[in-house]
């Protein structure tokens, strides 16, 4: 990782991508700060309930708000890859040059990944769950393919999704051969052979192989959205209706289940569409109509994107979470019920993450991988 100083925006620069960026950094940021958890113990045989459960992944068969994350997460980067790309170009560099740029890139987001969780009490693991991990391998793919028209890349992405039909239908391993039953499919096979242990929340290394669809769309959208093309929003909204219809469709014919934790293909369809539309009205909004005004509060945790996420996710999770709550709970404890002191704190640990973000943003200091 490394920190540039850099001008703030670009002539080119589509706000609303950082304004999406910095909402799912925001959202990630709170439930990093533990608040999801808390509010969902405020709001237990409450009205309320529903709605907080959005910001918990789903079981298993369903999709929920927070599944979305992830996907938007890999789909922005493949749009912002775009962007990067045509500016490499833009200065000349050729394609060995840009080439050795991006797998740099992914050779950090690999280790960065697998870092996170490589501490455990017990001694040091290997884990390749991280979205961090599952980016390095999608990026690389939909970089080599960025050149490919439009047309190819799509036939490609449609062939990722059918070999993980295959894999999870088809491939009869002992004890793993349970098309779409958790612990029992092909992908906690394969997490068997890449690290002799599979999750106990039953997500799956191969996971990288459908979503890597959710960047290579994030980029052809970035050239969608550079391009002198007219009605560029009309034609988000198509696609991403286009795409929810076809994966909520696989869903309820029975064809293929609706599961983030294995990311089947109508999982990665629908989700690509809530993603096509997300930005489709981001776009529209905020770069074709102008509504800039607070955008700064998102925008400020968008620029340092990878840095705010790895440092809620080591220096948060290792410390600051437990030294703030540990203070509030000390100044609250005969005033407050818990469940209040645990809001004050998860508020007052995005609130630090949030400013030191700012800080940054302030003194134009935006670090990259």
């Amino acid at each position: 990782m490394q920190a540039s100083i850099k001008p703030e925006f670009s002539p080119n620069r589509l706000a609303s991508l950082d304004f999406m960026r910095g909402m799912i950094m925001f959202l990630l940021a709170l439930e990093a700060a533990g608040l999801y958890n808390v509010l969902e113990d405020v709001t237990k045989e409450n009205w309320l309930s529903g709605l907080i459960t959005q910001f918990h992944h789903h079981p298993w068969n369903g999709l929920r708000f927070w599944d979305l994350i992830q996907p938007g997460f890999m789909f922005i980067a493949g749009t912002a890859m775009a962007f990067s790309i045509e500016g490499m170009k833009s200065k000349s560099l050729d394609y060995l040059q840009r080439t050795s740029k991006i797998l740099k890139r992914c050779g950090w987001l690999f280790f960065w990944g697998v870092l996170i969780y490589a501490v455990k009490k017990d001694g040091l693991a290997f884990e390749l769950w991280n979205v961090l991990t599952q980016l390095s391998f999608t990026i690389a793919v939909a970089y080599f393919i960025f050149d490919w028209k439009m047309k190819t890349q799509i036939i490609f992405s449609v062939g990722l999704l059918l070999l993980t039909e295959i894999l999870y239908r088809y491939m009869d391993v002992p004890g793993y051969n349970q098309t779409y039953v958790n612990h029992y499919n092909f992908g906690n096979y394969m997490d068997m052979l890449l690290m002799g242990k599979t999750s106990r929340g039953g997500w799956v290394a191969i996971n990288c192989i459908p979503t890597a669809v959710h960047t290579i769309a994030g980029a052809l959208v970035g050239k969608h959205l550079m391009s002198k093309q007219p009605a560029k929003t009309k034609q988000l909204l198509i696609w991403g209706a286009a795409t929810l219809v076809i994966g909520y469709g696989m869903d309820l014919a029975g064809i293929t289940p609706i599961i983030k934790r294995i990311a089947t293909s109508s999982f990665t369809i629908v989700s690509l569409g809530w993603c096509l539309l997300g930005l489709a009205a981001c776009y529209y909004l905020i770069d074709v109509k102008g509504n800039k005004k607070g955008l700064s509060f998102f925008t400020v945790l968008g620029m340092n994107s990878i840095f705010i996420y790895l440092f809620f996710e080591i220096v948060g999770g290792r410390f600051l979470n437990g030294y703030i709550s540990t203070i509030t709970q000390g100044l609250f404890q005969h005033f407050i019920a818990e469940n209040g002191i645990g809001i004050i704190s998860s508020i007052s640990i995005f609130f630090i993450e949030w400013k030191l973000c700012e800080f940054l943003y302030k003194k134009k200091i935006f670090f990259r991988l």
